[in-house]
């Protein structure tokens, strides 16, 4: 769990971003229309999340810092006990000021009000503001019909002379150094997640269907009541295994063939983001062994490798070597150039709140603190066989350090689970 004093640290490297004489403002969002009178379910806005703990639409958070003060508001909806008799309960006031740390909690009927006192020329309620910070990555609905674009837009009306920036890539810098309160969110979700995969094991067979298996591993994911699904669970069995992802989950589960999952978990929306290739049958094939083997190995490699100071391309370039090397060097395929034909993706990306987690620059040297997955594979559309094995890395100041390592991988682990299952 996330502590108070982490949100309100958060809040102030925010600050330490933000010019003199400025105000950022954040929205939670709203749940999307997604047909008749029916919405999607809520999914909150990350980078508010990031600073506030609130879960909860329609609130919005404003910074405003000037010479002499550092200054932050909170608005949410004022409760209505009819609207929570059909829709469940909304914070309170104190609620939302034990979650986030916000002395300073208003109602959300009044933001419209106190945006005005603040930015109009002649009142300067918050003194000589020059700068206004807003979140302005794509499609964030912050009313029914309005986006925190359209909301600039409306800025720029009727509040002309500010200067209007996008604070996402200053936010995303924050996120993607994890404290330790995060870390252990992260392995919170991988436990859970290894729990999910344990039992899909147990009911691993010839002859059901793949989503059986999705079935079984969603179901014990949600049986943890703080855990959800980190994204759409990937199941995919023989010659579905090369397509990476693989959407519909139908297939039955064959004698002689791989099922490929591609899974995780979330706490506290911090996500686990795993991989593994298991034997339907139990029992590797020569050629699945073989090739598994080589997948297994860059894996571990490759996680050894991680270091501060490479970027995720020398990752990649790294596993992409490694793959095509052994891929030769087995009679796999007949040249390292024809890599790309068996292996077509990259082999990390930052994880946190995000499954594909934000970051400022996607070409910055790694850091302590960093969260990565770790997932390269080899994918051979002639023998049916798709092998990833995917998982979370740590970046330390020595190096890296396996978040996933008790989650089985190994050849010998995993044909004995599947024995005495």
């Amino acid at each position: 769990m996330i502590s108070v004093s982490e949100y309100i640290a958060r809040r102030d490297n925010l600050f330490e971003k933000m010019d003199e004489g400025s105000i950022a403002i954040l929205f939670s969002g709203v749940a999307k229309k997604s047909n008749a009178d029916a919405t999607y379910p809520f999914e909150v806005n990350r980078n508010f999340y990031y600073l506030t703990g609130i879960d909860q639409e329609n609130s919005i958070l404003m910074l405003v810092k000037t010479d002499t003060s550092k200054d932050v508001y909170l608005f949410i909806d004022e409760k209505n006990e009819k609207i929570e008799k059909w829709f469940g309960l909304k914070l309170s006031i104190e609620d939302a000021i034990n979650i986030s740390g916000i002395k300073n909690v208003l109602l959300r009927s009044s933001f419209n009000g106190k945006l005005a006192t603040g930015l109009d020329k002649d009142l300067g309620h918050f003194g000589d503001i020059k700068t206004i910070y807003l979140d302005l990555d794509e499609e964030q609905k912050i009313a029914k019909a309005t986006t925190t674009r359209e909301f600039k837009s409306f800025l720029e009306a009727n509040f002309p002379g500010y200067e209007i920036v996008d604070i996402y890539k200053d936010i995303a810098a924050l996120r993607m150094v994890k404290s330790k309160e995060e870390v252990a969110m992260i392995k919170d979700a991988i436990r859970t997640t290894e729990v999910g995969l344990n039992n899909v094991l147990k009911e691993l067979a010839v002859g059901r269907y793949e989503y059986n298996l999705r079935n079984v591993f969603e179901f014990n994911v949600h049986e943890d009541m703080q855990a959800g699904i980190a994204f759409p669970t990937i199941v995919a069995s023989g010659k579905n295994g090369v397509i990476l992802h693989y959407p519909n989950a139908v297939s039955l589960l064959r004698d002689n063939e791989l099922v490929l999952m591609d899974c995780g978990a979330s706490k506290g929306y911090y996500c686990a983001d795993i991989s593994r290739t298991y034997p339907i049958n139990g029992k590797f094939s020569e050629k699945q062994r073989l090739i598994y083997s080589i997948v297994l190995d860059c894996n571990k490699k490759t996680a050894e490798f991680m270091r501060p100071g490479l970027t995720l391309d020398e990752v990649k370039a790294f596993a992409k070597n490694f793959l095509a090397k052994e891929c030769v060097k087995h009679g796999l395929i007949e040249n390292e150039e024809e890599i790309s034909r068996v292996y077509y993706h990259g082999c990390s990306h930052h994880l946190g709140l995000d499954t594909h987690d934000v970051a400022d620059d996607y070409k910055k040297p790694l850091e302590p603190g960093n969260v990565i997955t770790c997932e390269p594979g080899l994918y051979f559309k002639e023998f049916n066989i798709g092998i990833r094995i995917e998982d979370d890395i740590l970046i330390t100041p020595e190096g890296s350090e396996c978040l996933s390592k008790d989650i089985i991988k190994e050849i010998e682990d995993i044909e004995r689970f599947l024995i005495i299952k």
